[in-house]
């Protein structure tokens, strides 16, 4: 739930765009990189205890629960997580900015805006909401529950263990694991942001913007993009409204709007008017939601209809399709194959790419022997990036202490995961944070998602039959946690290297915004928990990476022998395609490779249906039209509409939970019937 706005300057050659690349993918980007970096070259550069204000504080905790609340409910409806780093920092700037003027009318003396300010409540709100993204709701902590047990199969060999979930061990769980990814690279900052000089594309993304918001030149555009994130918030936000009153059963609704017609509404095509989907789909790259699509005609057009009228032969017709050992085993286990193939690429091409590219950084440096000629520009930037460092001999007493309190708390929380598990797990976290933080800095693709499923099947093994779920899920947790944290907070330091804004406050910021995430969560996963019902394939709220995850842990466990009939070949086959489809794109000349889908975009909608693939699409051919008709306004309004429309259906999802657990439910059930 795995993990968007737009880029600053038109797209050159990378080598795979990501689901975790949102905005910054598009070439159609606002405005040159270079302006946006030196908009800031000259002016006063407030020192460190002024870019920390109680507004700012304010502000990060709005945007951060609201943000929690868009990221959760992404997780538990269909697990996909875009990059939203770029959109907090435009509704951090536009809370900001309300701020200031309301009091201004009010005749207050107000402390002027700044870009640091602007830069430190956005890294205090993403790292609050990025706890929902990488805390396992939607996935590793999900999946320890009774349903998902049961849904995995009850009688299936190595699907032993569960735990129900609870605010409190939530909350420990994530408070022993966040924080030491947060410090686990912080003596490495320097090295990769000005050394090695990495682009990381989402934080130059989200700098380039904040700059253009405090430019001479940007107040128009800023007043511009405010009005149309106001514009479409209320417009999400009143639909969504309106479409509850429409919605009292089971498919009933806009939501279950049968748009392509009843028959393909039975096998999930249709457009169901989720505005949060349409945002992100605006967001994400035209590939991944043409992917997507591909991934939905693919599965829910072809192949499980045709497994489906093989009930009886390939397994038995008595079953429910629920079973893993009926329809839902082969829809879990080839969205898996797919999944493992393409992360499996990808995490030995970055490994690779790492290592080639630190070797070559090396000769680099040593060839040139200190003779770099840097501008004024950048040596004020690098100047005030080093000044107000965290002490190192600091950083690493504060990431041994909090290995020695989780070393100890995990394994109690979970008896399954042995203590030298976890020991391990932390010896090896810097190591595996700086691969996945210089990874992420050259192709802007957080791989932590891979790196837990790779500690989730070597654990899963090690740990046996009895224990192996569990243990494997629980230390997949925490390697994920570790490296996307450290991932996020370089994205970060490269914001604030680029915006002239102190490390230090920005490690405070995100301190503080980790803390907060760590409460605020784990609250509102327990709000969805209860309002809905979170787990059912029936209905919106499918979670289906809990699902994904325990039957990887179970592959760990049983090998081989836990697929259905026929699947095991199913499975080669889509891993084999996972591989050549990317080794087209990487090995193709451009112009041909750039059209080959994307593999894991391709196997979300195996699990989850094709109807939000339809939502991104559309959000896509919004964008599509709007820059052939206008596109130097489509680069500025793209991202503040997406945005609004986001935040206006995401912040329903809050006053709607409270409804459910009152048990106040629609006046009204829309549905469709054939007359034949």
């Amino acid at each position: 739930m795995t993990t968007l706005l737009i880029a600053p300057e038109r797209r050159r050659k990378q080598p795979r765009p990501g689901l975790a690349m949102g905005l910054h993918q598009r070439d159609d980007a606002g405005g040159s990189s270079d302006k946006g970096k030196a908009a800031h070259a000259t002016g006063r550069v407030p020192p460190w205890t002024e870019q920390l204000t109680l507004r700012g504080l304010v502000v990060s905790v709005a945007v951060g629960t609201m943000y929690s609340v868009i990221v959760m409910k992404l997780n538990l409806t269909t697990g996909l997580n875009p990059t939203l780093n770029v959109s907090a920092a435009l509704i951090s700037f536009v809370m900001l900015r309300g701020w200031t003027q309301a009091l201004a009318r009010l005749g207050r003396v107000v402390r002027p805006l700044t870009r640091q300010e602007n830069t430190v409540v956005q890294t205090c709100a993403v790292a609050c909401y990025s706890i929902g993204a990488a805390g396992g709701f939607g996935s590793y902590l999900l999946g320890l529950n009774k349903k998902t047990y049961e849904m995995a199969g009850v009688d299936m060999e190595g699907n032993v263990g569960t735990k129900e979930p609870g605010v409190g061990w939530m909350m420990g769980f994530l408070f022993a694991v966040a924080f030491v990814g947060i410090l686990a690279l912080v003596p490495l900052r320097k090295i990769l942001v000005i050394d090695y000089k990495l682009t990381y594309p989402s934080g130059t993304a989200t700098a380039v913007l904040i700059n253009g918001f405090h430019a001479s030149k940007g107040d128009d555009v800023a007043k511009m993009q405010v009005n149309g994130f106001t514009k479409y918030f209320a417009i999400s936000f009143f639909w969504s409204f309106f479409q509850w009153f429409y919605s009292g059963g089971d498919h009933c609704g806009f939501s279950q709007f049968p748009t392509l017609g009843l028959r393909a509404w039975k096998h999930s095509f249709f457009f169901d008017f989720n505005l949060t989907y349409v945002g992100a789909g605006m967001i994400c790259p035209h590939l991944v939601n043409i992917s997507l699509l591909l991934g939905s005609i693919l599965s829910w057009g072809v192949m499980w209809p045709l497994i489906a009228d093989l009930k009886g032969n390939w397994y038995p017709a008595e079953l429910p399709e629920s079973s893993m050992r009926s329809l839902q085993g082969y829809k879990a286990f080839i969205c898996i194959a797919l999944i493992l193939g393409d992360g499996i690429y990808n995490f030995t091409k970055i490994i690779l790419k790492t290592v080639m590219s630190m070797l070559d950084k090396s000769k680099q440096k040593n060839a040139k022997n200190g003779e770099d000629t840097l501008s004024l520009v950048e040596q004020h930037r690098n100047e005030v990036f080093i000044r107000d460092s965290l002490p190192n001999w600091l950083a690493f007493l504060g990431y041994f202490a909090l290995s020695v309190v989780a070393v100890i708390t995990i394994p109690r929380m979970f008896p399954e995961l042995k203590w030298y598990y976890a020991v391990v797990a932390y010896l090896l976290a810097p190591a595996l944070g700086f691969s996945n933080a210089y990874g992420s800095g050259l192709t802007d693709i957080n791989m932590a998602f891979n790196y837990g499923k790779v500690a989730l099947l070597i654990l899963a093994a090690a740990a046996g039959k009895e224990h192996g779920v569990v243990a494997g899920m629980v230390g997949c947790g925490m390697v994920k946690c570790m490296t996307s944290i450290s991932a996020d907070l370089m994205q970060d330091f490269k914001t604030g290297h680029l915006t002239l804004t102190s490390p230090r406050s920005m490690l405070i910021a995100q301190i503080i915004g980790t803390a907060i995430g760590c409460v605020i969560s784990p609250l509102t996963f327990y709000v969805f928990y209860n309002a809905f019902d979170i787990g059912n394939q029936d209905s919106p709220w499918k979670a289906p990476y809990a699902l994904i995850y325990r039957n990887i842990a179970i592959l760990g466990v049983e090998g081989f022998s836990a697929l259905p009939m026929h699947c095991l070949q199913l499975c080669c086959g889509f891993f084999a395609f996972a591989l050549v489809a990317n080794l087209m794109r990487d090995f193709l000349p451009q112009k041909y490779g750039k059209w080959v889908p994307l593999p894991m975009a391709m196997g979300f909608p195996f699990l989850v249906g094709a109807s939000f693939a339809i939502d991104m699409c559309a959000g896509s051919l919004i964008v599509y039209i709007w820059h052939k008709i206008d596109r130097s306004k489509a680069a500025h309004m793209v991202p503040a509409v997406a945005s609004g429309f986001i935040c206006g259906d995401g912040l329903w999802i809050f006053p709607a939970s409270l409804l459910a657990l009152a048990k106040i439910t629609p006046p009204m059930c829309m549905a469709f019937a054939s007359t034949h």
